[in-house]
């Protein structure tokens, strides 16, 4: 297999349940940079709980946050590229008003949300950023707006569909998220390969949720986890093991290491 850049999932995929790189993924990871893979992070968080795993692994490439919404300097964290979201936000507001969720704005500036949670606490402590605002959202002054997430506890297909003329919808098992028309990991990765000068078959994506269907369907190679859906494995070209049983270090041990060439006297 020629591959030359691997972009990696982090939810469900890198990560543990716990929120750790385990030391077999992490070792596998290193192995493949030394091997002169490029690798990427390609994530649905924002940059502050994303750096921190993106230094513990010693990477020096991009990282993808929200969806392919933003991508930041490896070393400065600026955002190289940004792609906003426009929506009718009166009409917004008033159909989550309406129905019991929690919602967070992910902003070039910052985090708002409704109501605070588990998850918001602990980007605050990986991040060490709290959110600029929470509260009734028609009362905070927001803009250049990233993405949206709707938390509802369940699969809101029905509701999430209200948004699709004005954004690119990700339904998952507990709400969905809003992003740009025609954003995703993909169209991120699509920018990053072509900087770097490297084709989309010599590209590996893996990952385990509904925004890494577009990565693992275009990628030259698409990896979905074991642990991930039904709708995920069936774009993808490989299954690999469950995130909590080194999954990813499984798939790059099988098919990416270059077997090492013995030493000429």
């Amino acid at each position: 297999m020629n591959v030359r850049a691997i972009f990696i999932d982090m939810d469900g995929t890198l990560l543990t349940a716990s929120n750790n790189i385990s030391q077999r993924n992490l070792e596998a990871i290193n192995r493949l940079i030394n091997q002169g893979v490029k690798v990427f992070l390609a994530t649905g968080r924002h940059y502050e709980v994303t750096a921190p795993y993106h230094k513990e692994i010693g990477l020096r490439t991009p990282m993808i946050c929200l969806n392919g919404a933003a991508i930041h300097d490896p070393i400065t964290g600026k955002a190289l590229q940004m792609r906003t979201i426009r929506l009718n936000e009166e009409r917004f507001h008033h159909l989550t008003a309406e129905n019991p969720c929690n919602v967070i704005v992910h902003t070039a500036n910052g985090l708002y949300c409704k109501e605070k949670d588990e998850e918001i606490d602990y980007w605050t402590e990986v991040g060490q950023i709290p959110p600029r605002y929470i509260g009734d959202l028609r009362q905070a002054q927001y803009q250049d707006v990233l993405k949206y997430s709707v938390r509802t506890g369940t699969a809101s297909p029905e509701f999430s569909a209200l948004f699709k003329k004005e954004a690119e919808v990700i339904d998952w098992h507990d709400g969905f998220e809003l992003v740009a028309p025609k954003v995703s990991k993909w169209s991120a990765i699509k920018s990053l390969i072509h900087a770097y000068r490297i084709n989309p078959n010599e590209v590996v994506a893996i990952g385990d949720g509904p925004n890494d269907i577009e990565m693992l369907r275009h990628a030259g190679t698409g990896v979905a986890m074991g642990n991930a859906g039904g709708e995920i494995k069936a774009v993808a070209d490989f299954v690999t093991g469950h995130h909590q049983n080194d999954g990813l270090a499984d798939f790059i041990e099988r098919y990416l290491y270059t077997p090492y060439e013995p030493y000429a006297l």
